[in-house]
């Protein structure tokens, strides 16, 4: 079976983090870790990056089983853990991804680049709001459905959903922490709802499937 594209980038990227100071990381972002891991949370999920390899893989049970992470998983983690700024810090503010502090201008990908989502979530907005609860989020201010999410813990990020009506169609809108991108580049950005939104997906479709885990890791001071 051919490799596709995307997991040859994938690959390539688990490669570039052993290129990085890994202890940087953990005491940037108090990662939980050991001899063979560096341990984070992603949308919700464990994830762990092999110190060695590193493979990143995630699990829902406390990592007796494993699944190799996706395109958007590896990439995100990656880029937060590598690329992010020394001094990153949050503002408190929230703007659309094209006005975060450090964009540079320009149309950018636009609210319809997750369009497919919007209409699937059209009509749905009781198991969405289930779903935005089951990853943890809490109640925003404004939408048929809106809420505070923090696809990692220490980076919040705000959906907005509108129902469609007699006059106008639905709309899905995301707000960052101005500061995100001292925390990742903006096309990562993309790489990141892409993953929140098939984990709500998925979660509107199969509710049962995955329960929160709390796992206690070692940690070697």
């Amino acid at each position: 079976m051919k490799t596709s594209n995307y997991d040859i980038t994938r690959d390539r990227t688990e490669l570039r983090f052993l290129e990085y100071d890994q202890q940087k990381m953990i005491d940037r972002f108090q990662l939980e870790h050991d001899e063979l891991y560096l341990y984070i949370k992603f949308v919700n999920r464990d994830y762990r990056i092999n110190r060695m390899t590193g493979r990143t893989e995630w699990s829902i049970d406390g990592f007796s089983s494993v699944e190799h992470a996706g395109f958007n998983e590896v990439l995100s983690i990656c880029d937060v853990l590598c690329d992010s700024k020394e001094d990153c810090h949050l503002s408190g503010r929230f703007v659309k991804v094209n006005n975060l502090k450090g964009t540079v201008r320009s149309s950018g990908l636009g609210e319809d680049f997750f369009g497919n989502y919007t209409k699937y979530f059209d009509g749905r907005t009781q198991g969405l709001r289930k779903a935005c609860e089951a990853l943890g989020g809490e109640p925003w201010m404004t939408g048929d459905v809106s809420c505070l999410l923090h696809p990692f813990s220490f980076l919040p990020l705000v959906l907005q959903f509108w129902e469609s009506d007699e006059e106008f169609p639905a709309s899905l809108k995301f707000m960052w922490d101005e500061n995100t991108l001292d925390f990742l580049r903006y096309e990562t950005t993309y790489y990141v709802l892409g993953h929140v939104l098939e984990r709500l997906k998925e979660l509107m479709e199969n509710p049962g499937a995955e329960t929160k885990i709390n796992r206690v890791s070692t940690v070697i001071s």
